[in-house]
């Protein structure tokens, strides 16, 4: 069963989710459904975005959850009060572990799957719009330090605070990076709009 829900809305990271894991600790079904609705879409959001696989996405938000359960009905959970860089800290360390892999092993397919998905991203490329085309782009010139502070924002929609307890950084470091990090995006999308303009729509090599 997939554990990316419908409609689900972030929660706080204070006495109520506080209470919510004490009662999924317990046993309460209700609770850790409740847990997999405030996070598991932000969990499974972030994965996609660094590693644009929606399978494998959904095995990394799996895991991440399967570790929580664990470490819930086990006692390992002691994080009181930090649940939501506790949680997203494990979620960037599968995210960096598959990175990792897939770079030392990539994965290789039969003739036929491999045309299969060169057919798919054909079509994902024939559809999708120049604009997501070029922030993907622009995503990909920042440093992996700078887009996974990006991302943990925008995808896994966290507090500034809690990015800066997830990476380990003070926060007025983490604020000037991420500062920064928007000003490089939006001047390597200003370039790549000025070179389509001039070569045809293309993105600068």
């Amino acid at each position: 069963m997939s554990v990316v829900p419908e409609g689900s809305q972030p929660g706080s990271d204070g006495a109520e989710i506080s209470a919510i894991l004490l009662a999924a600790s317990r046993g309460d079904e209700s609770a850790w459904r409740r847990i997999v609705d405030l996070y598991a879409r932000r969990v499974f959001a972030l994965a996609q975005a660094r590693l644009r696989n929606p399978e494998v996405a959904e095995e990394i938000a799996q895991s991440v959850f399967a570790t929580l359960a664990a470490k819930l009905v086990g006692g390992g959970y002691a994080e009181q009060g930090k649940f939501e860089p506790w949680l997203f800290r494990i979620a960037s360390n599968r995210i960096r572990d598959e990175q990792r892999r897939h770079r030392r092993h990539p994965t290789t397919h039969d003739t036929e799957l491999i045309s299969q998905h060169e057919a798919r991203s054909e079509a994902a490329r024939t559809t999708e719009s120049e604009q997501v085309t070029r922030l993907r782009w622009a995503m990909g010139q920042l440093t992996d330090s700078d887009r996974e502070i990006v991302e943990l924002r925008h995808h896994g929609q966290m507090s500034f605070a809690q990015i800066a307890e997830t990476v380990g950084e003070p926060l007025g470091t983490l604020l000037a990076r991420h500062h920064r990090a928007l000003a490089k995006l939006k001047a390597l999308l200003d370039e790549s709009k000025a070179a389509g303009a001039t070569a045809g729509g293309g993105i600068p090599s």
